[in-house]
């Protein structure tokens, strides 16, 4: 029977000689238990390398984001840490569960709608961006301790080893690192506390430098020790609250104390025959995606030339952002018509308005609001097994570096997510990023953000992906999507050379040789502004396939992190 099977299928290409195993047991009415496999991308060696380790160990993959969240924490501290918060959207094949842990930072009790206007009324960025006012209370170490407690298999000690390793011996510091170090070096000499850390006498550090981070060690030993209380009570709240307040800012021991982890049901769409899973308010990325994906799937995107096809995504993502600044907020806070933005029949109507021979200016849909020049930074990372459970996560400080104040004796950087608020009337966020009441500064209240972890799915596979980038990551999200309805796999995703459009400024921003000059000209021609960027965004993605249970996984080029499949010893 097996020689037959062998004649018969000599072009079939089976990955692996588990895989051909297996198959072939089948035929011969053999059952076999499949071997343990898992995918993980994120956007550095390291974090990938502590996900596996804690696989290795028994843990799950909800234990494994633990050890990755961490290990960003502390190998990538100029996009993610324990000063700053994040959305984990988590699946799990037992019982079919779809979840969101919101883990975004909060704004302190003391916020006001005015506090970073100056006395003639407008919004000054330099309170928003640099310095403690520009801090939200953290949810990270929350999102780690209630992702372990609720959904792993392993104590939280555990899972944190790597990150507690890391920061104990150091890690050698790569291009990227120094790059960002540069992006915001100014700002880190201005505190003694963050330079000693992070700065040579007040330079960039050589390439390959060692970084060791002990005061962050501690910090997380207390956490891996005592829980949710290790970091919002006790000597690491003191240490945290007593740096703010010395600096002029407005965090106090209630605020830590109050912040606890919401879970929320993920916004869910159609694609096709695809199923979009994707983040809740207070991130944005959700409702955008799938509001700019109904959109598309009333337009024939393969009947049209390629010109007139990124005409017509960009025309979708124009629209889908204008209702982001219009409507969308904390739904804690404010009633906000999710259902109707990511109604089809709604689509339906915003499509009819799209014209295929010419660019709709965005003063059209409301007045024009001056750009505002900002960061770019954020991680994300996605894990998958073989058995379909998954997490894809994006973390987040904002800014390279967030506020870029270290609150001594922890290690901590602070976010400078204060900023992601609608500070006025007028004023872009440091990425652009317009609002209205929606997205005020209000005690308590958690700043809209654009992160887009994701989960796709049909017939034959499905994908965990998400990256940072600021305003830019749900439309790269979006690229993605399109590319894997065409069939592609997650290396191509990945690639997918990346344009965008965020309603204000009214101008299609895309990536270095992102489009070509002949595309250049012809959306010039339709009455499109154009402006050439960086490579931006650092994608990760897996891809389980279920017609013959694989894994694949990829990791953005544009980035220097690792993407891996390995089987997990039982």
């Amino acid at each position: 029977m097996l020689n037959s099977f062998f004649k018969q299928n000599k072009r079939v290409k089976i990955a692996g000689l588990a895989s051909l195993l297996l198959l072939m047991l089948s035929i011969t009415g053999c059952s076999v238990k499949a071997p343990r496999q898992a995918a993980i991308a994120s956007a550095h060696p390291l974090a990938t390398q502590a996900g596996f380790e804690i696989l290795q160990q028994g843990g799950n993959v909800y234990d494994a984001a633990v050890a990755v969240s961490a290990a960003l924490a502390v190998v990538e501290p100029s996009g993610s840490g324990l000063g700053g918060g994040g959305f984990w959207l988590l699946h799990r094949e037992s019982d079919d569960l779809d979840i969101m842990i919101d883990g975004r930072e909060k704004a302190p009790l003391a916020a006001h709608k005015t506090m970073f206007l100056d006395t003639t009324g407008m919004a000054d960025k330099q309170l928003s961006l640099n310095g403690v006012l520009a801090a939200g209370i953290p949810g990270m170490p929350a999102g780690l301790v209630h992702l372990s407690e609720k959904y792993g298999k392993l104590p939280l000690a555990v899972s944190l080893q790597p990150a507690i390793r890391y920061a104990e011996q150091g890690f050698q510091i790569d291009a990227r690192h120094q790059k960002l170090l540069g992006f915001r070096q100014a700002i880190l000499n201005q505190h003694p506390e963050t330079a000693a850390i992070f700065l040579d006498n007040g330079q960039i550090p050589e390439k390959n430098s060692l970084l060791q981070q002990s005061d962050l060690a501690q910090t997380l030993k207390q956490i891996a020790a005592k829980g949710h209380a290790g970091f919002y009570q006790g000597s690491i709240a003191d240490k945290l609250v007593n740096a703010v307040q010395q600096d002029g800012g407005i965090w106090t021991l209630k605020d830590l104390r109050k912040y606890q982890i919401v879970e929320r049901q993920p916004i869910t769409g159609r694609y096709k025959d695809i199923k979009i899973t994707s983040a809740a308010l207070p991130s944005s990325g959700g409702t955008v995606l799938v509001e700019s994906l109904n959109i598309l799937e009333n337009i024939d995107l393969q009947a049209v030339d390629n010109i007139t096809r990124k005409h017509l995504i960009v025309e979708a993502m124009r629209r889908a952002y204008h209702d982001r600044a219009l409507y969308l907020g904390d739904a804690d806070f404010v009633n906000v018509p999710s259902e109707r933005l990511i109604n089809k029949h709604y689509a339906l109507g915003l499509s009819s308005t799209i014209r295929t021979d010419k660019a709709i200016p965005s003063d059209y849909l409301t007045g024009q609001i001056q750009e505002k020049q900002g960061g770019r930074n954020t991680t994300h990372f996605s894990i998958i097994d073989n058995q379909g459970n998954r997490v894809a996560a994006t973390l987040s400080i904002n800014f390279p570096f967030g506020a870029g104040l270290v609150a001594e004796g922890t290690g901590v950087l602070l976010n400078n997510e204060m900023d992601d608020f609608v500070s006025a009337k007028n004023s872009g966020n440091g990425y652009g990023l317009v609002g209205g009441d929606a997205n005020a500064i209000a005690p308590e209240k958690r700043m809209l953000s654009s992160m887009t972890p994701t989960f796709l799915q049909d017939n034959q596979r499905i994908a965990v992906l998400g990256t940072p980038g600021g305003s830019r990551i749900i439309s790269m999200v979006l690229l993605a999507t399109l590319d894997f309805a065409a069939g592609h796999s997650p290396e191509s995703w990945v690639n997918v050379k990346r344009f965008h459009h965020q309603y204000i400024p009214d101008q299609i921003l895309y990536e270095k040789h992102g489009l070509s000059a002949e595309e250049i000209t012809g959306l010039q021609a339709l009455g499109h502004q154009l402006k050439p960027y960086y490579n931006y965004g650092n994608m990760q993605a897996v891809q389980l396939d279920k017609a013959n249970n694989t894994l694949s996984a990829a990791s953005d080029p544009r980035g220097e992190g690792q993407a891996s499949v390995q089987q997990i010893n039982e």
